[in-house]
């Protein structure tokens, strides 16, 4: 089973792609954690990386793609993968057809989750963290407000900066405008499927389970 994910930030993007990445036994490639993998690792492709990054500037699309395809050649991905955070851009989606085309990789899933751009609002402006150990909850979930549920932890809960509503709402516009072109691309050549991600966790996964074995 080969995935490339899409959804705007607090839609259950993360959730599903764990759930289904168990499921499947695939590995679920985030392109933030390759990327701080190669950086750890001191791979050369993690050294320019880092260097770029020092320099406070972007990373290119070369790299990212090069660092995809090093992961998408490694015996983890022989069953399949979940590509989560890429492309990003119709350029990206370009330069990732032509890899996967390299890989001779065919079958490809295109999977967005979508839900209520206000209840997405709403649910992460009512997510907290714990200070102690990093889970984080919907407020209105926790019975005992002075202590965590994972690490018992006293009075630890806040709301993290990128949890605002200013903040929300501009990573929200930026997931807009930078992906609806990316899924107008697809759209032209491989089917999209569409998922409601305003169900509970475990009606979005069958109904994901259900449209992936339709589109096989």
């Amino acid at each position: 089973m080969r995935i490339i994910l899409f959804g705007s930030p607090g839609v259950g993007k993360g959730t599903q792609a764990k759930i289904l990445s168990s499921k499947f036994n695939i590995l679920h490639i985030s392109t933030g954690d390759i990327l701080r993998k190669a950086v750890k690792d001191q791979t050369p492709l993690g050294i320019k990386a880092q260097s770029i990054l020092n320099r406070g500037e972007l990373i290119s699309d070369d790299i990212m793609i090069s660092l995809i395809k090093d992961t998408l050649q490694q015996p983890l991905c022989e069953n399949g993968f979940i590509l989560d955070g890429f492309p990003r851009s119709t350029a990206q989606a370009i330069a990732l057809d032509a890899m996967l085309k390299e890989l001779n990789i065919q079958d490809i899933h295109l999977l967005v989750i979508t839900a209520d751009e206000e209840e997405l609002v709403k649910r992460l402006t009512e997510r907290r963290a714990c200070k102690n150990c990093g889970s984080l909850f919907n407020y209105n979930d926790i019975k005992d407000k002075t202590s965590c549920p994972v690490c018992n932890a006293e009075n630890s809960f806040y709301q993290r900066d990128d949890d605002s509503e200013n903040v929300i709402r501009h990573r929200m516009e930026i997931y807009k405008q930078t992906t609806r072109p990316v899924l107008d691309y697809y759209e032209g050549k491989k089917k999209v499927i569409y998922i409601n991600g305003s169900d509970k966790i475990e009606n979005v996964t069958e109904n994901i389970l259900s449209k992936l074995e339709l589109d096989k």
